[in-house]
């Protein structure tokens, strides 16, 4: 995997294409190329009969320079980088960034490839190829592009589960400190870990968890092979990220069934009830002269104290909730 950083500073995990596969992507583009250029040279010989040397030279060379380069350029640019061959293997020119290509970078890479592929057949694109990290030829160093895979196999394997005894017992496990990187190895050995040699896949696992180990600032429990405790540390990692998922979907269906009774506002002047736990407290309503005259006085309400609060204190008049 190649690590590609876009313009938002996202790095991008694909894998570039190797020699083999560009290759036959290229077979295929030069077999459809040169079967159109042949074809077309053939009607260019039947139509430019009665022409002289000179002029059947400038169509040859026009015709050589209009199929073998500008078609690969414009395929390229129109299809932002899946000619047909790459299209058959599942591969695509990108840019440095992970974008895709336009047609300043299809000139280069076109450009470029009459001298790679066409003029040395292709010994100077495989040779730039084998010595480059990526697998890239001079053509996609020019112009700051990959030949990257956009059909990957799928993945058959399982990862290996922790032993039941072991699950629970890195639960005090800092993993502040392990980067997404190691993550990434330990999670590949331990999809992987049952096609590898034993000998090698053992290597492997030893050398990761003292990764972690040296990480983490804990040692593993005396007698846990490593491959278990890498498988252990993962399921942890793997049941704290549910459980903080499971605590903000919980934290924001609370946050919703706050919402105020009978759809009233929150804290509005016109909340259809009283709070939870205080006694309903009817406004005065407006009595006319003759009501007053004939209703007797009320009656004064009692002034009720909590208990443990003190006499001293001005109580609100209102009883504490039960």
């Amino acid at each position: 995997m190649s690590g590609l950083v876009t313009g938002d500073a996202v790095v991008l995990g694909v894998e570039p294409a190797r020699l083999p596969s560009r290759a036959l992507a290229v077979l295929i583009d030069l077999v459809v190329v040169w079967a159109g250029y042949l074809l077309l040279t053939l009607g260019l010989a039947v139509a430019t009969a009665s022409l002289d040397e000179a002029a059947v030279m400038a169509v040859s060379i026009a015709s050589f320079l209009l199929v073998l380069v500008g078609a690969p350029i414009a395929v390229e640019t129109l299809t932002h980088g899946r000619s047909l061959g790459k299209l058959a293997c599942g591969l695509r020119v990108v840019r440095d960034d992970g974008g895709p290509i336009r047609f300043r970078h299809a000139l280069v890479r076109g450009a470029m490839g009459v001298v790679e592929i066409l003029m040395t057949f292709g010994v100077v694109a495989c040779v730039a190829s084998l010595v480059s990290e990526r697998g890239r030829r001079l053509g996609d160093v020019f112009a700051g592009t990959l030949v990257v895979r956009e059909r990957m196999p799928a993945a058959r394997t399982v990862a290996v589960p922790p032993p039941p005894w072991l699950v629970g017992r890195f639960g005090g496990l800092d993993l502040s400190a392990v980067p997404e990187g190691l993550w990434l190895e330990i999670r590949q050995y331990l999809t992987r870990s049952r096609e590898l040699d034993p000998v090698v896949g053992r290597r492997l696992a030893e050398r990761l968890a003292d990764e972690l180990v040296t990480r983490t600032g804990t040692p593993p429990p005396a007698g846990v092979p490593a491959g278990a405790y890498l498988a252990g540390v993962v399921a942890e990692r793997q049941a704290r990220d549910a459980r903080r998922a499971f605590a903000r979907g919980a934290g924001a269906a609370a946050g919703g069934a706050a919402a105020p009774r009978d759809g009233g506002p929150v804290g509005g002047a016109a909340a259809s009830g009283p709070p939870v736990g205080f006694p309903s407290v009817a406004a005065p309503a407006a009595a006319s002269p003759a009501a007053s005259s004939l209703a007797p006085p009320p009656a004064a309400s009692p002034v009720v104290t909590p208990p443990g609060t003190g006499g001293g204190r001005r109580s609100t008049g209102f009883a504490p909730p039960a």
